[in-house]
């Protein structure tokens, strides 16, 4: 793991922390495969499985009804927002905030209805894994109090819509909708992108739209993805993704998950990830028998679910800005590592008890250079060593059965997936009607028509729920991970540029295709809560195109880096990338697409790089965010009108 143990260690501890790595990179090998990434039969790209990824919320959502189309073929847009979920909402409300229309703004979406991840995850259990007071965005806006410290899925959806209304963006929603490309027009300053629009029991409608400027906001695990195990299209049981939960089948809703039809039924749930630590506990109510499949087990601390304290609430949220402090002391805790962490913790929770997570979104005082990283990547095993040492204390507390403990205990580092917090998961295992199934790494075997085969012994079930996760976002260029085909000035190829050398201002503006603004973590900022970071690119975003109007003292503009601030961002990211060092030699999982990313070249590694997220952490790079907008210079921007002339 190229991890050098801290020179603070005493000889025992050298010995014992040689003999864990031995072990991680033991259990890390069993779980390698020839496949990476094909192990998976991506649902976005399959037309085999394509029902899988069926719609089965469309039919409960209720549009609003206008006098015209909301988009039609050859529609003029001022600004399209790819995705409804949070970061589209978000990029929506940022520019209302500031003034602009919002029947100027179109969102375009797959799904039926505005939530992202929140429309499409419904199942039973679901839960937000950062405390609401932090991940619900906007509730000084909204004068909001969460009903409990983790907002349930409902409450999560209905506070979306809540925004929705509040911005008057109701209208501004079309769904049903798959954008296929983007393609620059230099002479008119915008784009046009070709779509399809879907209704359910019409005919498919063909459509080109213009719009002046484009977000990309379609999320970072939004393509399920389901194993590619033999004998999977021969099983004859009832089969379903966690993303598109079949409550015809399990009864109940959302609202109300009593699972009643499940009564009597062998359930089988293959997965054990941040989404299965939720179902199986709710799947155990009703079940007559549960398999729980596992390959890697998750690590998995407490959660401290709990109503909101109602006198506490308010006397937080009596203070100004009171979100955005509790934010940035959050950050300071999982960022910091095990010191310079501020002397108050606001949040206390799993999270902030884990310095070690600053492997994956980098922090302060990272190294700078390739002889600093050993020692650095030492001592960030070293802490995280602790942390997962009473992780797997826990389980044995926990779990009644000493071998089912065993097996539920993670051998790897706890920052190599996403670790997991969850009250009544580890209980679960003590029912008599909940068996986990250990594949010793390997996963499933095969499939027959009516069993789930693992080392040769059939599991019969009468339903199979896969928690198979989503596409990894590390497979793909921005324009490949949202399905896209983006093609930009002289007929650039986002693809293109990005597998040759990819660049960008801030992580959300790339040269060659103005106008467009790309929400993710590649060259930005990284945090456990992603919807704090959604929030700042859409407020960065609002600045530059409103004040490159201003500038401009026109709408019809153009605006991009400069190759000379594109290029010097990217060497800055990749000057801090080593604080992304500790991500090699992790157990397979979505963060480093199934161990792919381990087998690159040294070429291909600095490539990389250039891709990482700011190392020092989220705040110092909103610190320079703030800087760059302070200066009211759009630095490193260029500004060019329709008229042909420049600002």
């Amino acid at each position: 793991l190229n991890a050098r143990p801290s020179s603070k260690m005493s000889t025992p501890q050298h010995q014992m922390f040689a003999e864990l790595q031995g072990k991680y990179a033991a259990e890390r090998e069993k779980r390698l495969r020839d496949d990476g990434a094909n192990q998976y039969i991506d649902l976005s790209r399959s037309e085999q499985f394509r029902h899988f990824r069926v719609d089965p919320w469309v039919h409960q959502e209720v549009q609003p009804q206008t006098k015209e189309p909301i988009l039609e073929n050859g529609s003029q847009v001022e600004y399209l927002i790819l995705g409804a979920g949070w970061g589209g909402i978000l990029a929506a409300v940022r520019l209302v905030q500031n003034g602009v229309r919002p029947e100027d703004i179109r969102l375009v979406d797959q799904a039926g209805g505005f939530g992202g991840t929140w429309y499409w995850n419904r199942y039973p259990g679901l839960m937000c894994d950062v405390e609401s007071y932090l991940y619900l965005p906007l509730l000084e806006d909204m004068g909001y109090m969460p009903k409990h410290r983790y907002s349930y899925g409902q409450e999560i959806r209905e506070y979306i819509n809540a925004i929705i209304d509040k911005y008057n963006l109701r209208a501004s929603g079309f769904f049903g909708t798959t954008v296929h490309s983007l393609v620059w027009n230099e002479q008119e300053k915008n784009w046009t992108l070709k779509m399809t629009h879907e209704k359910p029991g019409e005919a498919s409608q063909q459509m080109d739209v213009h719009a002046r400027f484009v977000y990309s906001a379609s999320g970072v695990l939004n393509w399920p993805k389901i194993p590619n195990i033999p004998g999977i299209d021969k099983f004859k049981g009832h089969i379903f993704h966690t993303a598109r939960w079949d409550y015809e089948y399990t009864g109940g809703s959302q609202d109300q998950p009593d699972l009643v039809k499940l009564r009597g039924k062998r359930v089988g749930i293959i997965g054990t990830g941040a989404t299965a630590i939720q179902v199986v506990p709710e799947l155990a109510k009703w079940v007559d028998k549960l398999y729980v499949f596992q390959r890697t087990p998750s690590s998995v601390d407490e959660r401290g679910q709990r109503p909101t304290d109602g006198t506490w609430y308010k006397e937080i949220s009596a203070q100004t800005n009171w979100q955005r402090e509790r934010s940035n002391n959050f950050h300071g805790f999982i960022c910091n590592g095990a010191e310079g962490a501020p002397s108050h913790n606001m949040v206390d929770d799993g999270w902030t008890k884990m310095p070690s997570y600053r492997a994956l979104i980098g922090g302060p005082n990272s190294p700078t250079s390739l002889e600093a990283i050993p020692s650095y990547v030492g001592g960030l095993h070293a802490i995280d060593a602790v942390r997962q040492h009473r992780i797997r204390e826990r389980v044995d507390q926990v779990v009644k059965d000493p071998q089912t403990a065993e097996k539920l205990k993670p051998w790897y580092p706890g920052f190599c997936k996403r670790p997991c917090f969850h009250d009544e998961y580890l209980p679960t295992f003590n029912l008599p009607q909940v068996q986990l199934v250990d594949t010793n790494g390997k996963g499933v075997d095969h499939f027959t028509e009516s069993s789930i085969v693992v080392d040769g012994q059939e599991y019969p079930v009468d339903c199979l729920i896969l928690s198979t996760g989503f596409r990894s976002p590390s497979q793909d260029s921005p324009a490949g991970r949202a399905n896209l085909t983006i093609i930009g000035r002289n007929g650039r190829n986002m693809d293109d540029k990005f597998n040759q050398q990819w660049a960008s201002l801030h992580g959300l503006i790339s040269r060659d295709f103005p106008n467009l603004f790309i929400f993710s973590a590649l060259q930005g900022a990284a945090s456990v809560n992603f919807s704090f970071c959604l929030d700042q690119m859409a407020q960065h975003a609002a600045h530059m195109i409103l004040q490159a109007k201003a500038k401009a003292h026109s709408n019809q503009i153009s605006i991009e880096p400069t190759h000379e601030a594109e290029e010097q961002w990217s060497m800055h990211c990749m000057m801090r990338a080593g604080a992304m060092a500790a991500m090699s030699g992790c157990t397979p999982s979505y963060l480093n697409n199934e161990g792919a990313t381990d087998k690159m070249t040294m070429q291909e590694r600095m490539s990389r790089a250039r891709l990482a997220p700011w190392g020092e952490g989220i705040e110092a790079y909103l610190k320079v965010l703030e800087e760059w907008r302070n200066t009211d210079a759009l630095e490193g921007l260029e500004i060019n009108v329709k008229d042909g002339s420049s600002v």
